[in-house]
């Protein structure tokens, strides 16, 4: 596959299909942006693992027409993750979101802390989500991963420790541990052979005390990065990138598959 060919994302599932029509919002992008014509190839993907090497084969006022040639080999990850985020203020949550996708995280659920500042829900919240699933296409373009994270709606805190699976390799990250830092949490042998890792990131105050104790009671591991504070849009990155170093996409060169 050639890297420099321009990748694009379709709404339609490439499953079995020989040929995808791209709606108009490609129409612009592909024929004036980037002054594609007719027999010009690109990169599409469906962000369900389906990619192909394809050719346009033509354009018209509602959409570009694409004829599907040469399927991309997958290459299974070896790990998934899922990034469960407190809303942060303003739009951090925006950064967050992108920097998750592109560092390989497969869900993303935001969700209300008892410290979170901003506070997200009816209408507003399925306009954030919106938003935020239309960044990860983004991220995932340019990244050039075969998926799309998927965006949970806005949850409690309850609720949201309910997605964890029974077992995945469940972290909460706390600033006030003192016992295990990332670095014991991910070389602990008992959970040697894990494939999902769920961490909770707070917002910008921190989380509680009693957060923490009902994490704890789900069969969380409360977990810190040191005793240097980041920023919540900084800590997300950072514990997503160590994972993935030790356990996931970094650990593994180029080609090499998930087993």
């Amino acid at each position: 596959m050639e890297l420099t060919l321009p990748r694009i994302y379709s709404s339609e599932t490439l499953k079995n299909a020989s040929i995808c029509a791209l709606g108009a919002d490609n129409l612009r992008y592909l024929k004036t942006v980037l002054r594609l014509k007719q027999g010009d190839r690109i990169i599409i993907f469906d962000g369900f693992g389906h990619e192909f090497e394809a050719r346009i084969g033509g354009f018209s006022a509602s959409g570009v027409n694409v004829s599907l040639e040469k399927q991309v080999p997958r290459t299974e990850k070896k790990i998934s993750m899922t990034l469960a985020q407190a809303i942060p203020k303003a739009g951090k949550m925006d950064l967050i979101v992108k920097t998750a996708a592109e560092l390989g995280t497969d869900v993303i659920i935001p969700f209300t802390a008892v410290r979170s500042v901003s506070r997200i829900d009816g209408e507003k919240a399925s306009a954030k989500v919106a938003r935020w699933q239309k960044i990860v296409r983004e991220a995932a373009r340019c990244s050039r991963s075969p998926l799309l994270a998927a965006i949970e709606p806005v949850l409690s805190f309850e609720d949201m420790l309910l997605k964890a699976a029974p077992d995945a390799r469940k972290m909460i990250f706390w600033e006030e541990e003192e016992q295990q830092n990332i670095r014991d949490a991910l070389q602990d042998q008992r959970f040697d052979g894990v494939k999902q890792y769920f961490v909770i990131v707070g917002p910008e105050g921190g989380l509680s005390r009693d957060e923490v104790d009902r994490a704890k009671a789900s069969g969380f591991t409360s977990v810190s990065l040191g005793k240097q504070i980041l920023k919540v849009e900084t800590a997300a990155a950072a514990i997503l990138s160590i994972i993935q170093y030790e356990k996931g996409i970094f650990g593994q060169t180029a080609g090499e598959g998930g087993k």
